[in-house]
Formats: structure tokens, C-alpha cells, sequence
């Protein structure tokens, strides 16, 4: 059985009261008749600008390519190392 569907725009106005209005999201969801469990799912998924939201994302982009660099640079030195030793011993 599926639950009742709310509007993006009822979802925004309920998220709004929680993030800018300073109000608790267990008085929010009882006075609009909703769970907490969706006002937090809301609130994860609408509560952060579309600016926040994609510097988080390009944040994250941006740490896998520098362990992505890493871990081959990590390589190059281990292979420099051993090569080094090689070429000391003879």
C-alpha cells in the first residue's frame, strides 16, 4: 500500500519551517499531520541549496581524484625505491 503524496511545494514549505523558521520537526509534522520520518527524508533531500548541494558533489569529485592520484604516485615511488636499491647493489 503506498503512502499519501505530497506536492514538491507542500515538501518545501514543511522543510522551510524547519530549517529557517527554527521550528522542531516533531511540532512541524503534527501540525501538518505528516510523520517525522518523511519531514526528514524531506529535509535531506530539499533542505540544502542547489549551490551547497553541488559544491558537496564537486567536493567529493575532487577527493577521489587526488586518492586516485595519490595511490599512483604511491606506486611510482615504491617502483623509483626499488629501482634505486637495484642499481646501488651493482
Amino acid at each position: 500500500m503506498s503512502g499519501k503524496r505530497y506536492t514538491d511545494e507542500f515538501q518545501i514549505e514543511a522543510v522551510k519551517q524547519v530549517t529557517e523558521r527554527g521550528h522542531s520537526v516533531a511540532e512541524v509534522a503534527r501540525r501538518l499531520g505528516i510523520t517525522t520520518h518523511s519531514l526528514y527524508a524531506w529535509k535531506l533531500k530539499l533542505g540544502r541549496p542547489d549551490v551547497v548541494r553541488q559544491a558537496e558533489l564537486d567536493q567529493s569529485a575532487e577527493v577521489r581524484r587526488l586518492k586516485a592520484e595519490l595511490k599512483r604516485m604511491t606506486e611510482e615511488r615504491d617502483i623509483l625505491k626499488r629501482a634505486a636499491a637495484y642499481f646501488a647493489k651493482g
